[in-house]
């Protein structure tokens, strides 16, 4: 019998030229944290570390709501305007659970997706 031992995992080490490179590119217009730890190939907890670490407060994690308000409703409907174009179809892809369905709909009857959708989505 045989017994293979796995290989240690090592940590990885990094300078703090780059550590300060990773997040001045935070604070640049439009830069989240996350997509710099990502284009940057470290996980984005760790790049918030070494901002605390340095006397920096990390940017909010998202400027969107995690969760509704409880007075918005949940996967309303959100009219669209259309162009008067009748050529290209109105295609969708839709989620509900884990369900997906791509629709394709003729533009001339784009009144009718509406109906569909809103009782879709009820």
């Amino acid at each position: 019998m045989t017994i293979t031992q796995q290989p240690r995992r090592t940590r990885r080490t990094h300078s703090e030229a780059f550590k300060r490179s990773l997040i001045e590119a935070c604070g640049e217009p439009g830069a989240s944290v996350a997509g710099v730890a990502l284009a940057n190939g470290i996980n984005a907890n760790q790049l918030r570390r070494w901002m605390r670490e340095r006397g920096i407060e990390p940017p909010e994690l998202s400027c969107l709501p995690l969760r509704p308000a409880a007075s918005e409703a949940i996967g309303g409907f959100v009219p669209v305007q259309l162009t008067q174009s009748t050529h290209a179809p109105i295609r969708m892809e839709l989620r509900k659970g884990a369900a997906t369905v791509t629709v394709e709909w003729p533009a001339s009857s784009a009144a009718a997706c509406g109906v569909w959708l809103r009782e879709w989505l009820g």
